[in-house]
């Protein structure tokens, strides 16, 4: 029994393989305003703010996994809400999951669908 914990406790604590990953020059998002129904998809360099109706969108970098330019997007965002102080999101978004951190806004909905690299 005290086996079988050990080896249950060594898998889980095992660390995971980290998956290599290249920095793309940029990536595209696709905003959805919930109000009007449209939806745009739009292309970005890195470190470049756009202003999109009421939202202010900077994409600091956007990854994907090396050797493999249409895999998954990861893409560093900043998005502020009708110019309040506090970010409406702030973190990785991940194209393949936008579940799993997504922007909590009552009007605009976004997601990242992939990078760009020349």
């Amino acid at each position: 029994m005290i086996r079988r914990l050990s080896l249950v406790f060594a898998l889980i604590a095992a660390p995971l393989a980290a998956q290599q990953a290249t920095t793309g020059d940029g990536g595209t998002l696709r905003i959805l305003d919930k109000i009007t129904g449209e939806v745009q998809d739009l292309e970005f360099s890195n470190g470049q703010t756009r202003q999109v109706g009421l939202l202010s969108i900077t994409m600091s970098e956007c990854r994907y996994p090396s050797g493999n330019r249409s895999g998954d997007a990861y893409m560093l965002l900043n998005i502020y809400y009708n110019n309040q102080p506090d970010p409406a999101f702030r973190g990785w978004m991940i194209a393949s999951a936008p579940a799993l951190n997504p922007m909590d806004n009552q009007r605009y909905d976004v997601w990242a669908l992939r990078c760009s690299s020349s």
